[in-house]
């Protein structure tokens, strides 16, 4: 009858009880409730950053059209697709994007600010909403 005792203690004993392991799933709930909010913040500034890189990369790509063609900025985002006049490789290979796989925006002369250079941007995720709306022009207004 011992030995029969002995056995039922080791077999209860072998694995978790229910409460146990709702205790373990709430706290994994708890911690993922913390956690994804601010990954999920993360990941749009990361966006945001990336479509800023993309941004200057293609006005660095129109400085550099400007220099080959006496200080003027190409009209269009297909002419630096071209192959250049001097007979030098075209400055992009296919026109650039934004963090949502969007194409970037070009204009050239610039209607939205007061400046030399060209507008370039990006609407963003939802091509409708201003709030999203990210481009070259911002950081020269400020300075």
């Amino acid at each position: 009858m011992r030995q029969q005792r002995n056995t039922q203690q080791r077999q209860r004993r072998n694995g978790f009880t229910l409460l146990e392991v709702l205790i373990v799933l709430a706290i994994i709930g708890v911690i993922a409730a913390m956690a994804i909010p601010r990954l999920l913040g993360q990941q749009k500034a990361a966006n945001k950053k990336i479509t800023r890189s993309a941004i200057v990369s293609l006005e660095q790509a129109a400085k550099l059209y400007a220099v080959d063609n006496n200080g003027e900025p190409p009209t269009s985002i297909e002419m630096m697709l071209e192959k250049q006049e001097d007979g030098s490789p075209a400055l992009l290979d296919k026109i650039p994007v934004d963090a949502w796989s969007q194409p970037l925006n070009y204009e050239y002369p610039n209607s939205h600010v007061d400046t030399d250079g060209p507008a370039i941007w990006s609407n963003g995720y939802g091509s409708e909403e201003k709030e999203f709306l990210i481009n070259n022009w911002e950081d020269k207004q400020k300075k």
